[in-house]
């Protein structure tokens, strides 16, 4: 058990959902001679609350091994499932089996340019609500709803509209009851607040830094070299 109060970050990196147009899932593709995948985790366990990262890796992946993520002792790996929800319930399993922590914090895999800043205010927001809480962007540019035509249906109001980032930090019991409980149900679940939701909760919502990019296209990756670099230090 890890003591005093020491998070867990879990990081789903199953899957190869990728438009990068590359060999390999794009969390492995590298930056300054480092893989997305350990830009982030290193990240995440500078944090002086991080005690130990899960990742959720699919069965058969032939590029963790090679990592020196892959021996590092607060480094746990687990096996992955078809979809996100799935890759995050099995790394709470093993959590929850090592009763390693209350909390837990899930991470994109493929968003490496997090900072402490916003994991310390999120960490702070986050025990301050017994619901959790989420890093979150305000919504700034016009959106468009679009028809079946791919033209515009019309403008949406962008008042109270945000962009869900990560991490989102949750109890780890309620986290697991949610998504057990939603995917049994076969409700559609895009990331851990959607599931916290369905059980009727309301998870707070902490501004986060519009640097805190997720990489999705192959532009991104020279984006996330530049904040990286920007944010040394």
């Amino acid at each position: 058990m890890l003591t005093p109060f020491s998070l867990v970050a879990i990081v789903p990196a199953a899957g190869v959902g990728s438009r990068m147009k590359a060999d390999r899932p794009k969390q492995y593709l590298t930056i300054e001679g480092k893989t997305v995948l350990e830009h982030t985790v290193e990240k995440l366990l500078s944090h002086p609350k991080v005690g130990q990262v899960v990742i959720a890796v699919t069965d058969g992946d032939p590029y963790f091994a090679e990592l020196s993520l892959a021996s590092r002792p607060d480094v746990v790996q687990v096996s992955g499932g078809k979809e996100r929800a799935d890759s995050v319930l099995s790394a709470l399993d093993y959590v929850q089996a090592q009763q390693a922590s209350e909390w837990v914090m899930v991470h994109d895999a493929a968003r490496p340019c997090i900072t402490l800043a916003d994991i310390d205010n999120l960490i702070e927001q986050s025990l301050a609500n017994a619901n959790g809480a989420i890093l979150a962007a305000p919504v700034r540019d016009t959106m468009k709803r679009a028809n079946g035509q791919q033209k515009i249906d019309h403008t949406v109001d962008r008042e109270a509209l945000w962009h869900a980032l990560t991490p989102q930090m949750f109890k780890t019991q309620m986290l697991f009851d949610a998504l057990s409980g939603a995917l049994a149900q076969g409700v559609a679940i895009t990331d851990e607040a959607s599931a916290i939701e369905w059980l009727g909760h309301c998870p707070a919502l902490v501004q986060g830094r519009a640097d805190n990019i997720k990489i999705t296209q192959p532009e991104d990756l020279a984006l996330a070299e530049f904040y990286l670099n920007k944010n040394k230090g």
